[in-house]
């Protein structure tokens, strides 16, 4: 588990006592510099899930802070339970993840053409590719696109301009791993990952914690 103290000291640093205009336009290269530092911190505690009156009480703290007001609670006593906070918040969204994912896989699981496996996999094959099917050890060239259930794209290798080559036995996901042996080199095919066999239980980058994953997946070559 990441560790938040740090990034709301960073946050402090990043705001001031004055008020905040709704719509701030940004002129100067230094304004949007500091906008992007906002969306920076805003991914960085994205896992307290926070509501709108919570984001109030996590402003007025700020603000408190800078402007060297009389804290309302102990820092001694109530910093140390930052990082349970932010624990509690991503296991309880993992919870409804997992739900929306298990509804979301039963509908495409009743989809003609696609296959089932023991793990939990889904995949619709896109094209029958002719080449051959890689093995565990081997590397692969691939082009991705992945997004979440609801379509938000999260990375693909359109996003680098070109193809990637990994290797099977380390660094790939689980469904990664299975779905590639079913394929053969020039296949394409649409993979449906459970929260198991993608990321688990533990948020990574845009992707929330226990999140089912969607991915395009296009095998180019087995790399010798």
């Amino acid at each position: 588990m990441k560790r938040f103290v740090p990034v709301v000291l960073l946050a402090a640093f990043a705001c001031s006592g004055a008020p905040v205009a709704a719509d701030p336009e940004l002129k100067t290269e230094d304004e949007k510099t500091l906008y992007s530092l906002g969306l920076v911190i805003s991914k960085q505690v994205g896992v307290f899930k926070l509501t709108p009156a919570e984001l109030a009480i996590v402003q007025s703290g700020l603000a408190d802070g800078i402007q060297g007001k009389t804290p309302k609670v102990s820092l001694d006593e109530y910093g140390p339970k930052i990082n349970a906070l932010a624990q509690q918040r991503v296991s309880a969204g993992a919870v409804e993840e997992k739900k929306k994912g298990k509804e979301y896989l039963a509908k495409i699981a009743e989809k003609p053409g696609i296959k089932k496996t023991g793990s939990g996999l889904l995949m619709e094959t896109v094209a029958e590719g002719t080449g051959a099917s890689p093995k565990p050890e081997d590397n692969v060239k691939v082009n991705y696109r992945g997004t979440l259930i609801d379509g938000t794209f999260f990375d693909g290798t359109e996003k680098y301009g070109e193809p990637s080559t990994m290797k099977m036995s380390t660094g790939l996901i689980k469904c990664w791993n299975e779905a590639l042996t079913y394929m053969k080199v020039g296949g394409k095919a649409k993979v449906y990952c459970p929260a198991e066999l993608a990321y688990g239980d533990k948020p990574n980058g845009a992707i929330p914690a226990g999140a089912t994953l969607v991915f395009d997946l296009e095998l180019l070559e087995i790399v010798k």
